[in-house]
């Protein structure tokens, strides 16, 4: 969905330090090499709208960050957050954002689609 144009994913420069920070943890995602890491990185990063944080909303949510997600999602005027992690995310929807599970996401953009 996202080489088609359907979505795309809004990134901060510190959330994509966050990002790489996470995926190269030793034994996270061990049926990868870094090499394969780093290439997925880089190309989620080129299909990425990049965003700089102005006003920051912290602390709003529990996980300071979650705040980081959240504030590049207002900084990109996204209409939504996708995650498994909807609980930590629910004080999102003061500041206009939405937060949906993948699946969720899935369903709004297939009834687009038709």
């Amino acid at each position: 969905m996202i080489q088609t144009g359907h979505i795309q994913p809004a990134l901060s420069a510190p959330l994509m330090f966050e990002y790489d920070d996470v995926a190269s943890r030793p034994g996270l995602l061990p049926h990868f090499q870094p090499a394969e890491i780093d290439a997925f990185l880089d190309w989620f990063t080129s299909v990425s709208s990049l965003h700089k944080v102005y006003f920051l909303w912290r602390p709003l949510l529990k996980d300071p960050k979650d705040d980081m997600v959240l504030e590049c999602a207002v900084s990109a005027g996204a209409r939504y957050i996708v995650t498994y992690n909807l609980n930590d995310f629910f004080k999102a929807e003061s500041l206009g954002v939405h937060v949906l599970t993948p699946p969720e996401l899935l369903s709004i953009l297939t009834k687009i689609s038709r």
